[in-house]
């Protein structure tokens, strides 16, 4: 389908509502700044810094202080919004499914100036005051953004000192900066109604699988097109709540980790040499301790031509998303699927990580990557680890050998016929290492808070002892400090001095420890 040319109507992208201007979230007010990149929308948020106020990111922000911002009435943008999606469903029909997103955004540039221009003329013949052009065009942007973007959420999206976004309700926004601080943001909606109504929106035009947010539906999980993780839940809380994720790091390695002292340089040479000698590894933490990062690193130690399947319910490792890291990467995506089930227990359209993994098989893939494990997916990371390839997982856990014990419990799910007994026996042989992840927080003199990562354990996985089912020996440990120091070797783990392993270093830094003697 082609976007029609309708006689009489302007190109949008030539009026002042949808030409470039300068950026001005994060550098309003530069000469020559950055011009800003369609969709984005003029905003009164600035963050409070951290810091030296006469450093750049403070003279940035002196700057964009002095450019008063243009007021956006929030209701009418949802009332256009609401008209916008409804008029552009019609005109795209039954092409919809066909139609490529930079068409859908061509067309709905169109629509929205034309109800905004007619919103305008009616305004001017009624005898009430238009909009400016700095109103009309901001509120454009802003229609826009509702429309095929992330509405209010989008300058909080955009800007690169934003790590994290946590919602409580519309009112009550906390946002986590790369550097670990916490700090409190604006409100995202005018009502916990209105936040509800968007994420249902949101959810319903997500891109291969639309996913219901509703009453019978209270769960929301996403992933945004920049590669950002939503996960949102209402009705079954006292408040809305949603949790935006943002992975920066995605081109961190090992060393990288090192030089943010989240880990020894003895410890990064062992989890090098185990990644290259094909061990299984699970890595462990609270939520937001840098699971996802620290896979993120382990996978930066495969070759770069070698084949690997990742398998998550939602996008998450993006592994895919770096080609001059990896080149050769099938990425599966679990689908929800919709409406009634059928006879076989399952929904329409829905696409489980099990039939992920089984067409993995036929793909030749080198390694086999089960991302997040939560409950059943145990089983399709035990069947990855199985086939020898070194996968790699995450999960929740408290210290390392609880992640062994969640594990277990996550595999008894699967039904009566998976016993303990089973369940351990399964685990302690496909998993070689467990490596847990610890953070901190600081309250800051301003209010803020300020959060370090680092890993506290990696401990070793072996069947045996009759009673546990395993054995589990700690190989580094960081105690009451903040990085993990040399422990105990188990003698078949010494093999990884030929994958590189700084065998002498972890003997040295475990005497020293007083570990060794």
């Amino acid at each position: 389908m082609t976007v029609p040319d309708e006689v009489g109507r302007p190109d949008p992208r030539s009026l002042p509502l949808f030409t470039s201007r300068v950026n001005p979230i994060g550098s309003a007010g530069e000469p020559g700044g950055t011009p800003r990149r369609p969709g984005r929308v003029r905003s009164d948020f600035s963050l409070r810094l951290v810091g030296d106020p006469t450093g750049p990111e403070g003279a940035r922000a002196a700057r964009s202080a002095q450019v008063a911002p243009v007021v956006v009435d929030w209701a009418l943008v949802a009332a256009f919004r609401t008209q916008a999606s409804e008029q552009l469903t019609k005109a795209l029909g039954d092409d919809r499914a066909h139609t490529n997103k930079a068409t859908q955004e061509a067309l709905g540039r169109s629509i929205i100036l034309e109800l905004l221009e007619s919103a305008a003329a009616e305004a001017v013949t009624n005898g009430r005051p238009s909009w400016t052009v700095a109103e009309q065009d901001a509120l454009a942007l802003a229609v826009f953004n509702a429309l095929f973007r992330l509405g209010r959420l989008q300058p909080l999206i955009e800007d690169d000192r934003i790590e994290n976004i946590i919602i409580i309700g519309y009112d009550r926004v906390w946002l986590e900066l790369k550097d670990g601080t916490l700090i409190e943001g604006p409100p995202v909606a005018d009502s916990d109604e209105e936040l509800i109504d968007f994420l249902a929106f949101l959810g319903s035009r997500s891109e291969g699988s639309p996913r219901p947010f509703s009453e019978a539906h209270p769960r929301l999980h996403l992933r945004l097109d920049d590669g950002s993780r939503l996960a949102a839940t209402a009705w079954v809380t006292p408040r809305p709540s949603v949790v935006i994720r943002r992975h920066r790091l995605t081109q961190v390695s090992l060393d990288d980790l090192v030089a943010r002292g989240s880990l020894s340089p003895v410890a990064a040479s062992f989890l090098r040499a185990a990644v290259k000698g094909r061990l299984s590894l699970v890595v462990c933490g609270a939520q937001g301790f840098g699971k996802t990062t620290m896979a993120r690193a382990l996978c930066g130690e495969f070759g770069r031509k070698e084949a690997i399947a990742t398998l998550e319910t939602e996008y998450e490792l993006g592994l895919h998303e770096l080609p001059d890291r990896h080149a050769i990467v099938h990425a599966w995506e679990a689908r929800t699927g919709s409406g009634e089930r059928g006879p076989d227990g399952r929904m329409a359209g829905e696409f489980p990580i099990s039939e992920a993994l089984f067409d993995s098989y036929r793909f030749n893939v080198s390694r086999q990557i089960v991302g997040e494990i939560r409950g059943g997916e145990v089983w399709q990371m035990i069947k990855a680890m199985e086939s020898g390839s070194g996968s790699i997982s995450t999960t929740h856990s408290a210290n390392a050998r609880a992640a062994m014990r969640k594990l277990i419990t996550c595999a008894m799910e699967a039904g009566p016929q998976v016993t303990h007994e089973l369940a351990t026996l399964k685990l302690a042989e496909t998993i070689d290492l467990i490596i847990q992840l610890d953070m901190d927080s600081v309250e800051n003199p301003d209010g803020s808070e300020s959060r370090t990562r680092w890993v506290s354990e990696i401990v070793a996985i072996t069947p045996g002892e009759k009673e546990k089912g395993y054995a589990a020996t700690t190989v580094f440990d960081a105690g009451d400090g903040r990085v993990a120091l040399a422990q105990t070797l188990p003698d078949e783990l010494r093999r990884l001095e030929r994958h590189g392993f700084d065998l002498a270093g972890f003997l040295a830094e475990a005497r020293a420890n007083g570990t060794l003697r």
